[in-house]
């Protein structure tokens, strides 16, 4: 799967802060990688329409058994009601048996920053 190009669903203010969310996972095997990337499509569409969030991508390498995510939101309570919801609540508790390893980074930058660079995340990641 390649990387997802970052969508952009809402368009922060002028000035605004970002609450910026990445976040890498590993699973433990190539069926719980198989899981995530089937999964991945309604998480996306649940995403790409939350009220908001200002971006998300995803990259991923099924066949390392390695996904990371990068997204940016209007506040962390946004964030949270996005992962307490929708398809993305059920899928984190169904796949967190499947994964040997999970990391999850946030920061802040200024709405003009947008769209994100995976360098940051990446290098915050490890």
């Amino acid at each position: 799967m390649p990387t997802l190009p970052w969508t952009a669903p809402h368009t922060p203010e002028h000035g605004a802060e970002v609450h910026v969310f990445a976040s890498r996972f590993e699973t433990r095997t190539l069926g719980g990688a198989l899981k995530f990337f089937l999964r991945t499509p309604g998480v996306w569409r649940q995403v790409s329409r939350a009220p908001g969030t200002y971006g998300a991508t995803l990259k991923a390498q099924p066949l390392r058994r390695t996904f990371w995510t990068l997204s940016a939101w209007e506040s962390p309570e946004a964030l949270k009601t996005f992962a307490r919801s929708g398809p993305h609540a059920p899928t984190a508790r169904g796949l967190a048996p499947l994964m040997r390893d999970a990391k999850f980074v946030t920061w802040t930058v200024r709405g003009d920053e947008l769209p994100l660079d995976w360098s940051e995340a990446m290098r915050r990641l490890t």
